[in-house]
Order: structure tokens, then sequence, then C-alpha cells
């Protein structure tokens, strides 16, 4: 499928929208949150309660809309150049940061379908940066009151029955698996792909049971080494070879037969490993100069958008994997998930 062929809902993504708060920030700021450098977890009330105001009054942070799969439904659209490809559902607040995250998401293409919780305040990610790696702490506010009621919505259901693709963030696993297994259903019954990402190392270890509950349905898996080899130790793989743990997870049980299971793993500045059918592909990353590297967050997201801008165009698993690489490398040099300007992915280049 060409560019010009692509219709509009062509990939449906799920997750929750945040607004990242971003700033350069000390090891002992770092510290006194009981956080770690290259780390992404859910805020507690108790040992987080002030960081959010410390990092505004401290840090003069940028404000960015977030959350990991807009983020990866922006990079996808900025790689398309066409309007709407692709639809995001999620809740936030009725607030003024809501409609930040709603310009900035139309204004990348993005078609948002969000949920509004007059209740609570829209979902915010406080982004940590120090030495060019980055912390999150993600307070989900809103985000987490997502409910099944909104993909039963006549308008979204028909958005819904009509996507081809369907891309599901683990983090929202700790929001709405109901929602997720509805979805995964609609994809099963229409054989249509179903991509997820592992997000964090804590979802294989605090959300396993949803978690597994919707590994059969999930056709692409895509990871970091952290969380393969956690997703490895929760599931007695009894390994922590990581081309051995992506070959073990393409031959969990799968609902779809019709399609092998494809499992893509990225390793920073390793190759990015991609599985399937118990082959192994390495992919190499070019080293990146350290003085032109500013913030390694929404690299990941970087990647899936790269990757799923290809691979719903029908392009070769290779291409849609050189894709990712090469927008994980563009994000990387830019403060946040932001990109400007026309993409200029050539696959010669790679």
């Amino acid at each position: 499928m060409e560019n010009g062929a692509l219709k509009e809902n062509t990939l449906l993504g799920l997750g929750n929208p945040l607004l990242d708060i971003s700033a350069n920030v000390t090891k002992d700021f770092l510290a006194k949150y009981e956080l770690k450098a290259n780390d992404a977890i859910l805020a507690n009330p108790d040992t987080h309660k002030n960081l959010y105001v410390d990092l505004i009054d401290q840090f003069s942070p940028e404000y960015i809309a977030g959350g990991s799969v807009q983020n990866a439904l922006r990079v996808c659209q900025w790689l398309l150049g066409k309007p709407k490809v692709t639809t995001f559902f999620g809740c936030v607040g009725e607030d003024s940061f809501s409609k930040i995250l709603l310009n900035k998401a139309v204004s990348d293409g993005v078609h948002a379908r969000y949920q509004y919780n007059e209740k609570e305040p829209t979902g915010t990610c406080a982004v940590l940066v120090t030495d060019h790696h980055r912390s999150l702490c993600a307070n989900l506010g809103a985000a987490n009151c997502f409910t099944i009621d909104h993909i039963r919505n006549p308008e979204n259901r028909k958005l819904i029955n009509s996507a081809q693709f369907y891309y599901i963030s683990g983090f929202f696993l700790t929001v709405s698996p109901p929602s997720i297994m509805e979805v995964a259903g609609i994809a099963l019954a229409n054989d249509r792909p179903l991509i997820m990402n592992l997000s964090a190392a804590f979802i294989s270890q605090f959300y396993k049971e949803p978690l597994m509950q919707a590994i059969p349905y999930v056709d692409i898996l895509f990871g970091n080494e952290q969380e393969a080899e956690t997703f490895a130790q929760e599931q007695d793989f009894c390994t922590n070879d990581i081309k051995e743990i992506a070959l073990k997870i393409c031959t969990l049980p799968k609902q779809n037969e019709k399609r092998s299971r494809v499992v893509v793993l990225t390793q920073g500045v390793d190759p990015v490993i991609l599985a399937k059918d118990g082959i192994i592909v390495e992919f190499p990353v070019k080293a990146l100069p350290l003085e032109q590297l500013v913030d390694t967050n929404g690299a990941g997201d970087a990647f899936a958008g790269g990757f799923l801008s290809q691979y719903i165009q029908g392009k070769e698993l290779d291409v849609a994997v050189k894709c990712g690489i090469w927008a994980a490398r563009q994000i990387v040099q830019r403060s946040g998930c932001t990109f400007e300007g026309k993409p200029t992915f050539d696959l010669s280049d790679e």
C-alpha cells in the first residue's frame, strides 16, 4: 500500500495521554524522589507528592504533548505526511492541559478522540533528564479514568471496526484491560494485526495477569532489553539472553495462527533484534556523537512510530525496523518527543 492509498483511521491506538513536564535536573533531585536515571514508573502519592511542584519551581521545564501511544502516532503521522491516518483514544480532564494536548495532536495530524473526565485533571509525566538519560514519573490523573464505554460509543465503535491496525501500550494495562481485550477480539475476528509495547519493566512484574491475557492476541510486540529481561524473569524463561528471550516470546500461545508473532527488541546503541519463525535478524544502530545527543526521552515511542509508518503501508519488516531506528535517531537529538520540518528517511542511508 503506497502512502497516497492510505485511508483515514488506518491505525487506531489506545493509550494514556499525558502532558510531559520536561527538564534537565540534578542527580540529587532524582535521589530525593527515589528515581533512577533510566526508568519509567507511576507516581507514588506519598513519595512523589511534591515532585511536580518542585520540578516547575526549580528547573523551568518545557511542556510537551506526550503519552507513549500518542507520541508514537504523532511520529507516525510526521513520517506519513497525511493527516488522520491515525486515531487515538485516551482519557483527559476538562482543563487547559487537555486543550494543549488536543491542539498538539491535531496539529501533528492525529485524529484525537478523547474521553473527558470532569473530576480528574489531565495526566502529567515528569521527564527528568540527567546526562542524556531520562527518568519518567507519570501521574495518570484522568488518563486512569478511561472506561470501556468510550469504545462502545457508536461513533467510536465505527472507528474501531474500520481500522486496519491496532496499537496499544503496556501502560494501558494499568487503566482498562477490558478495553484492550475488546479491541483485541475485534482485531482477531477481522484478521487484523494487533501491536503492543511492553512499555516498562514494572508492567511485566505488577500487571502480569492482564498482560498475559492480552499476549495471545498480540501479533507484533515491541520492547527494550530491560523490559524483555524482566518479562523473561517473570515468565520463568530461565535465560537472560536477549535473542533467546525474543524467540521464546514468539512461541507463546497465539490466537491468530494465520500470522506468526513478531518480536522487536531495541537495545539502545546495540543492534535491534527482530525475531520471527525461529529466526533472529539483527539491525545495527549507528552511534550518535555524544555532542548530538540531547534527550533519550521518546526514543522508544519514536521507534514504534517509525516502524508503524512503514508497516501499515505494507512495507517489509526490515524497512519498518530501519525506519524505526531512523526516527529514534532524530528524536534523541531534540528535547522530548518532538520534530520539525519534513522527514528525510531514505532506506539507502541505513
